[in-house]
């Protein structure tokens, strides 16, 4: 189990984290149909973390993303996610959470490569590659920040909150042909939420997905504060 606590990580309300995540998904106007159903089906995963600016969790938090892709590659079936929910802090805006947000994915990368994990063949680990995504445990993902400050109602959850959704199940999604029906319905969803689409989706290939991670709005000058440390085997330049 991860530590817990906004006071000291012993202290760390599990339950109330969790149940915050729940109950945020849950909600009637909450766009994201792939987590709902992960949700009801009992295929999205719930840990709990300390401060998402500290480091104390990233071993357990790493340990529970390798355990995520061994399942995974048992069993392929079914829509699912894991989310760690952080206790604090509460006050970040949304340029801090997006430091304190890719510090930790900077930590987990790193530890992936001292473990000996290759980087999953089908994406880049370059982090300006259209073809972009993380890799846990040989599996990619695709990275969704959440936090009590975000700009967009969907992002914003009363903890800090990383959602690790698997990228191969999405191209699962498109040989089916299931995958843009699900993207609209959750576009028309986040437009009846928030009054407008979000201005930072894109399909993977068309632009790096690492400019939707912290949900902030990013211009065309951003660069991503990301280097993985096996990138050449990856092949990024």
């Amino acid at each position: 189990m991860l530590n817990e606590s906004p006071g000291k990580p012993e202290d760390l309300p599990h339950e109330a984290l969790r149940a915050s995540l729940e109950a945020h998904v849950q909600a009637r106007g909450f766009p994201c149909v792939g987590a709902k159903s992960a949700l009801s089906t009992g295929r999205l995963k719930i840990a709990t973390a300390w401060q998402l600016t500290s480091a104390w969790n990233d071993v357990a938090i790493h340990d529970a993303l390798l355990g995520w892709s061994r399942d995974y590659a048992a069993d392929r079936e079914g829509l699912r996610s894991f989310a760690v929910v952080f206790s604090g802090p509460l006050d970040l805006d949304e340029h801090a959470f997006e430091r304190a947000m890719w510090e930790r994915l900077q930590s987990f990368a790193a530890k992936d490569g001292w473990r000996g994990q290759h980087y999953a063949p089908q994406v880049s680990s370059d982090p300006a590659d259209p073809h972009f995504s993380l890799s846990f445990g040989g599996e990619a993902y695709f990275i969704v920040g959440m936090h009590p400050n975000a700009s967009r109602p969907a992002r914003r959850t009363p903890y800090p909150t990383l959602v690790f959704n698997l990228h191969d199940q999405f191209e699962r999604l498109r040989e089916r042909q299931r995958y843009e029906r699900m993207r609209e319905a959750i576009l028309t969803r986040d437009r009846d939420l928030a009054g407008s689409i979000n201005p930072m989706l894109a399909r993977h290939g068309e632009s790096s997905e690492a400019r939707q991670y912290s949900g902030r709005a990013v211009g065309d000058d951003w660069r991503c504060p990301f280097s993985d440390p096996r990138s050449k085997e990856a092949g990024a330049p």
